[in-house]
């Protein structure tokens, strides 16, 4: 079962794209915020004989708008905890307001869980369009979400029911991406590729040897590199070998997780 988690800032649609998935009324919907205070689980199988459980969560409002309301404060922690227990957490962003700071901090608890993640743009209907009105959209969401720069846009009404057929794709494509497995050759040749092309950082006549690389799990795909000294691994050639990683297999909409263990070279086999 797919866990999917509908998280973002009150009165974006959660429960409108909820029953759109479904293809039913199950939740209630109003445009009033915070209509939604727990969250709800609603299992359901597609037509390809997947199967997801729908987590619709409450809004996700400023802390400052919480502070004095313990329902509100609790409806928070029920969807911080929706978020810990899904596989891909679909965060929803009005089309009409844009991205906004409370959006950012939603994405940034569902990075530091470790979650499979994409943006989905709701109202796409209620937009004026010209020529280059995605493009231009999906720019600037580039910008504002840079911190995760591997998460997929998908435009999308919930009430039209506009490219729903695209989401649900994107979805099954982005649970598998989370889950995959990376076989320890293929992974060591793009290492050995890698560090050819732009060689490892040195620090006062050391430099940093990656004896070899291997993924120890899934969701999200965790690798752990074998080196000689951990102080030297910088975070800046991590990116650059993530990068290399991404190019090669893809990890669409996937965090990915390095783990790094000093090892003598005596100890490599």
């Amino acid at each position: 079962v797919i866990q999917l988690a509908l998280v973002g800032r009150p009165n974006v649609g959660k429960s409108s794209l909820c029953n759109r998935l479904l293809g039913q009324e199950r939740t209630m919907v109003s445009d009033i915020p915070g209509t939604t205070r727990d969250a709800i689980d609603t299992l359901f199988t597609d037509t390809d004989g997947i199967r997801f459980n729908i987590i619709d969560t409450a809004g996700m409002r400023k802390k400052k708008a919480v502070e004095d309301e313990t329902l509100e404060r609790y409806s928070v922690l029920r969807s911080i905890a929706a978020i810990d227990r899904c596989d891909v957490a679909l965060l929803l962003i009005d089309a009409q307001t844009g991205v906004t700071e409370q959006d950012t901090k939603v994405a940034g608890l569902i990075l530091n869980s470790g979650k499979a993640v994409i943006v989905v743009v709701n109202k796409w209907d209620a937009i004026e369009k010209e020529t280059n009105t995605m493009n231009d959209f999906q720019k600037k969401l580039q910008d504002d979400f840079s911190f995760m720069s591997y998460v997929p846009f998908v435009f999308i009404s919930a009430k039209t029911g506009l490219r729903m057929d695209k989401l649900f794709d994107t979805i099954k494509f982005v649970a598998e991406q989370n889950s995959i497995r990376i076989p320890t050759g293929r992974l060591n040749d793009v290492l050995a590729y890698a560090t050819q092309r732009v060689q490892p950082p040195s620090d006062k006549g050391r430099r940093l040897k990656i004896y070899y690389m291997t993924q120890v799990s899934t969701k999200p795909p965790t690798f752990v590199f074998f080196v000689n000294r951990a102080d030297l691994y910088h975070f800046s050639y991590q990116r650059y070998i993530e990068n290399q990683i991404r190019e090669t297999f893809g990890l669409e909409g996937t965090p990915i997780v390095f783990k790094i263990r000093e090892r003598d070279k005596d100890d490599v086999k």
